[in-house]
């Protein structure tokens, strides 16, 4: 799969969609959206559109219709959105970013284990 394009906030919501469940049309992600979104068609059609011009999405026709799917998985998603995140925030440094988060945010005594078996792991 081509590396992940840098994708917004509501083309998240398209995405996710596209890979729980593809081929779909756009018919078919406007009615999954329906419960969440209150975009109006035509909205969603552009952000597909742009998905498909960023070569997040592929198509293929199929009748009068286009089928979409994914051409980047979810991963490389959420790792390019961590990186481009890490890097505009925090200048690219990791350590500042993760002693916020340790500092500003409530872990339970199994999330505190599973941070420190992770370092052990990293560590090695």
């Amino acid at each position: 799969m081509p590396e992940a394009p840098p994708i917004t906030d509501a083309e998240w919501d398209i995405m996710r969609i596209v890979w729980q469940a593809s081929p779909l049309t756009a018919a078919d992600v406007i009615s999954r959206l329906s419960g969440t979104k209150s975009w109006k068609p035509k909205t969603v059609k552009t952000l597909i559109g742009r998905l498909v011009q960023k070569g997040a999405l592929g198509f293929r026709k199929d009748g009068r219709e286009y089928a979409y799917f994914p051409l980047v998985n979810e991963e490389e998603c959420v790792r390019e959105a961590s990186r481009s995140f890490l890097d505009r925030i925090y200048g690219g440094a990791l350590k500042p970013m993760m002693v916020h988060f340790l500092e500003s945010g409530k872990l339970s005594p199994e999330d505190i284990e599973e941070l420190k078996e992770l370092l052990r792991e990293k560590e090695k």
